[in-house]
């Protein structure tokens, strides 16, 4: 979770990961930085985001995106 939480500061800093949960709906993240966060994701936790995995709920706190890493790790 560390982890994502500085990858998520280098894509926007000014957001406290730790307590939003509304990332998407409050538009910290919008659909570009989704796909470079995607794109990060993959690389370091070694997953395939799949697109139908890529909605709102998925991307609306930091805890929700982790547990997207953990399902995806576990699938591997």
């Amino acid at each position: 979770m560390e982890k994502l939480i500085e990858i998520l500061e280098e894509l926007q800093p000014d957001v406290d990961y730790e307590t939003c949960e509304d990332l998407v709906d409050a538009r910290h993240l919008d659909s570009l930085t989704i796909l470079s966060l995607i794109s990060e994701i993959e690389d370091e936790f070694d997953v395939q985001v799949p697109t139908v995995e890529i909605i709102p709920a998925n991307f609306n706190s930091a805890k929700k995106i982790w547990e997207l890493i953990e399902r995806l790790q576990e699938d591997n």
